[in-house]
């Protein structure tokens, strides 16, 4: 069963962190006492947020947000 976008960022906001794939590359969500990262696999490229909401309003991937990717997601 695959994760729905809304569980991931319900789940994101109890301090969960997830990899995921996206055409075939490493993405890392992750957090710690900062703040929550969107973090690129191959080359560690690492965007900071504050919140969870911040996080999956303002993070991009090729310029999209993870709600408008997502159907190419695998988790």
């Amino acid at each position: 069963m695959k994760l729905n976008y809304a569980e991931l960022v319900q789940r994101v906001g109890w301090g969960e962190e997830f990899q995921f794939y996206y055409k075939d590359e490493e993405y890392w969500i992750s957090l710690n006492k900062e703040g929550y990262y969107l973090t690129r696999g191959k080359d560690s490229y690492t965007q900071s947020f504050a919140t969870t909401e911040e996080l999956f309003r303002e993070g991009r991937i090729d310029g999209k947000s993870i709600y408008d990717i997502w159907e190419l997601i695998e988790i």
